[in-house]
């Protein structure tokens, strides 16, 4: 990845395609490469946004396309007193099937090490509230889209999954309970899925489309 300078790393959305499914025993490569790099100023400073793409092939050719939005920003400032923090989105109404998650530490530890993720935001509580500032141990933002695709696969286990983009709205910490949502859409393919978070925003919003 590109040295940037701003400290704090964040996962802020992806997009996969799936092309066709891999099968167990096939030999598969994958290439990866920053795609694009841009510069932003925001309300909490500079941010850096660094698009990684990558693609998984077989013999036959590429099987799934992989994209994801790292966000890298600096250390908040403090807020001086008299401003007014920043009104969250509320997350939509409407949803036909949902299901609440109580995260924990154990959790955030072990998709850490599934996923040879050794970011200390999602288990070392210490650095996480006294070095980043934050009020707990942050929920990895794959593993809240890991859990809207389960929400899907538990609501329509025949469909097959073309496409799925998500964005992370606001953080999730594993100090609260939050909610994966669902809702289909009229054309029949597209499903919405989002997070509802304990306050009733909006933390992570999600396409998928099915076949």
């Amino acid at each position: 990845l590109p040295p940037v300078p701003q400290p704090r790393r964040m996962w802020a959305g992806g997009r996969l395609t799936f092309d066709r499914a891999l099968t167990v025993g096939d030999e598969i490569t994958r290439v990866s490469r920053i795609a694009d790099v841009s510069v932003k100023d925001g309300r909490s400073g500079r941010l850096v946004f660094v698009c990684v793409r990558h693609e998984i092939a077989d013999a036959r050719g590429v099987a799934l396309t992989e994209e994801h939005d790292i966000v890298y920003r600096d250390n908040p400032p403090a807020t001086p007193a008299g401003v007014a923090a920043a009104v969250p989105q509320a997350a939509p109404a409407g949803d036909e099937y949902s299901r609440a998650i109580a995260p924990d530490p154990v959790l955030l530890f072990r998709y850490s090490a599934l996923t040879f993720n050794g970011h200390r935001i999602h288990y070392d509580r210490s650095y996480v509230t006294g070095v980043e500032g934050y009020p707990g141990l942050i929920v990895h933002g794959p593993l809240i889209a890991t859990l809207l695709v389960d929400l899907l696969r538990r609501q329509l286990p025949g469909a097959s999954l073309r496409r799925f983009q998500f964005k992370a709205v606001r953080p999730i910490f594993d100090i609260h309970r939050f909610v994966v949502c669902g809702a289909p859409q009229p054309d029949g393919h597209a499903v919405r899925l989002w997070i509802r978070d304990h306050q009733g925003a909006l933390a992570m919003d999600a396409t998928a489309l099915v076949a």
